[in-house]
């Protein structure tokens, strides 16, 4: 499929309404052609005129050529303007299918490789790309067919007259498709639209990531340090424009040069023939050529700019591709249901692609259903990554994960998902209202439900200062939450979701010290007869946990409880005496 031109593989998104943009083809070819015969009896006006001259009262045909060139034009505009509709239509809904595929393709994705690439960056992909795939069909497409019709007909006409000064039109048109061929064609041109769009984002993402950080560089008093990457990343794109413009200048002038100089040509052959003894026919004939010679150049324009709107899209499939492509979580052909809700890692190793090293490495460790347990250790020692494999959002490359004697790769992944819940360290809020945030856990909850979830989660104090309750929508009319009042709403979204087995990921990290007391308030309400896995570098919450494993570098360097560790002597304990400084430490005016 990806062999296919960028006109078929759309042609295959598009499925049965293909026909629109086939018929938006067909017509601007008849729009094109229809469009050329205005100029015809424009010729046969002049032509009279000249015959007749000078008594202009013997012409008796000039306002019926002008009607019917007035006649053929508004055809020309209708069926063009029908082409349009119809590529409109067939733009539309192909696009659509590409972005429902593309979002089916999302929902069958790992979720680790959505949470790597953000759906920002997802999203991007798809709306950018298929809006210039939108623009080729509805403008593009209808516009490059006129630019191909058009010299079809040209070279009709140009030949019908005189074949003689037809060749020497046609001769400049040749010259200005090679031109135009050496410079708008070739490996090297990808390479460049590759590298201006590689440049385009970099700039783009660094002023983003500028704006987000200026209440830090307002904070701390920064200047021009401060946008020293933004900085650079216009220098470069700058940069790479002008030497990009200045390698063109050369071909660029050569093409309108040459597709401009019919006239010179016409000129030279009227002052040559006008000074012998040409016939009236002749120099008739010449005036055709002088009112239709223009259409040469405006026509070489668009077929050079639909070379590069072909580049464009082409560019906008490759970027389409790196979603489509993505392995999907797959589904088993044997699926089972586990009998309890305990967790066991047996020897489990995973790798993330391209990586040499391993991010999990032969872990196994039993979780009894209904227990506490806690994954600590240094960052980048796999604990998050462990975690993350028991909801599949990446599978892991030897060993298993079983939920109740049962791997999990062979639990239906809708199952998966009623018996494994996971409370993000910076969890999301749509820009929607609570009670619809809060009940994407369960669609037909009621409002009583949710209320009742939110005040279990510790969030009445929210619901009481906010506008319109549960019905205040976050994000509008300067209505924010903190990150501890987000998190207790997520914790509520948890709850009202009520699965089994639970997984706390850093879930403290973004809360002040008033709101973490009652983040671990919701938190002892949430795990009530759960089966727990919790992730955490503030230590204090992990001390009743039944059991604590340290992991480092992928491995389960220790275990135990709080009790045990500590007097082990080993990296818990020393983990936990620097946490406990930490906490004393105190700013003395």
């Amino acid at each position: 499929m990806k062999n296919k031109s960028n006109l078929l593989r759309l042609m295959d998104f598009a499925g049965g309404y293909k026909f629109f943009t086939i018929g938006s083809i067909v017509l601007a070819a008849v729009s094109a052609c229809l469009a050329l015969v205005p100029f015809v009896y424009v010729w046969k006006i002049v032509d009279e005129v000249l015959t007749v001259m000078p008594d202009f009262s013997k012409a008796q045909h000039i306002e019926d050529y002008g009607i019917t060139a007035v006649k053929y034009s508004v055809n020309a505009m209708c069926i063009y303007f029908m082409a349009l509709a119809c590529s409109h239509l067939g733009g539309f809904r192909t696009v659509a299918n590409i972005r429902k595929k593309c979002v089916a393709k999302v929902l069958r994705m790992p979720l680790g490789h959505v949470e790597n690439e953000g759906s920002g960056k997802i999203r991007k992909i798809i709306v950018d790309s298929t809006a210039a795939m939108d623009n080729y069909l509805e403008h593009i497409l209808p516009d490059r067919t006129v630019a191909i019709t058009t010299p079809i007909a040209m070279i009709t006409l140009l030949m019908y007259f005189d074949w003689k000064i037809g060749l020497m039109c046609l001769a400049t048109t040749i010259l200005g498709f090679i031109i135009m061929y050496a410079f708008m064609v070739g490996p090297q041109l990808k390479k460049d639209m590759e590298a201006y769009n590689i440049a385009l984002e970099n700039m783009t993402k660094e002023a983003v990531e500028y704006v987000r950080g200026m209440p830090v560089v307002k904070t701390f008093g920064q200047s021009v340090f401060s946008f020293k990457k933004l900085k650079k990343a216009i220098d470069d794109y700058a940069k790479f424009t002008i030497s990009y413009t200045e390698r063109f200048r050369v071909s660029m002038t050569s093409f309108t040069v040459v597709i401009n100089s019919a006239f010179a040509i016409l000129i030279a052959v009227a002052l040559y023939y006008g000074s012998s003894s040409a016939d009236h026919e002749f120099f008739s004939n010449l005036m055709f050529y002088i009112i239709f010679t223009p259409i040469i150049g405006v026509t070489l324009h668009k077929v050079m700019y639909s070379s590069e709107a072909d580049m464009i899209v082409g560019n906008a499939f490759a970027r389409i591709d790196t979603v489509l492509d993505v392995p999907e979580t797959k589904e088993s052909n044997n699926p089972k249901i586990p009998n309890d809700f305990s967790v066991e890692f047996s020897n489990v190793t995973f790798r993330y692609q391209d990586s040499t090293k391993n991010a999990v490495d032969g872990i196994s460790v039993k979780i009894p259903a209904g227990s506490q347990v806690a994954f600590v250790g240094p960052s980048g020692g796999g604990k998050t990554t462990s975690a993350s494999l028991v909801s599949r959002f990446w599978d892991v490359t030897d060993g298993k994960i079983l939920i109740g004697g049962v791997d999990v790769k062979d639990i239906p992944q809708a199952k998966l998902s009623e018996i494994v819940s996971f409370v993000f360290q910076d969890s999301k809020l749509l820009k929607t209202s609570i009670l619809d945030n809060v009940r994407m856990a369960k669609p037909d909850a009621t409002e009583q439900e949710v209320m009742d979830v939110l005040n279990r989660a510790q969030c009445a104090d929210i619901i009481a200062k906010l506008p319109d309750g549960i019905n205040t929508i976050i994000g509008s009319k300067g209505t924010y939450l903190s990150g501890g009042e987000q998190q207790r709403i997520a914790i509520a979204r948890v709850m009202l979701r009520n699965t089994p087995i639970l997984i706390l990921d850093e879930a403290t990290a973004f809360a002040d010290p008033e709101n973490e007391e009652k983040v671990l308030k919701a938190f002892d309400e949430i795990s009530k007869d759960k089966t727990v896995i919790k992730i955490a570098h503030r230590l204090s919450t992990v001390v009743d946990c039944n059991q604590i494993f340290v992991l480092n570098e992928g491995k389960i360097i220790e275990n135990g409880t709080h009790q045990q560790l500590i007097s082990q002597n080993g990296m818990y304990s020393k983990m936990f005496g620097d946490y406990q400084k930490s906490v004393e430490w105190k700013i003395i005016n």
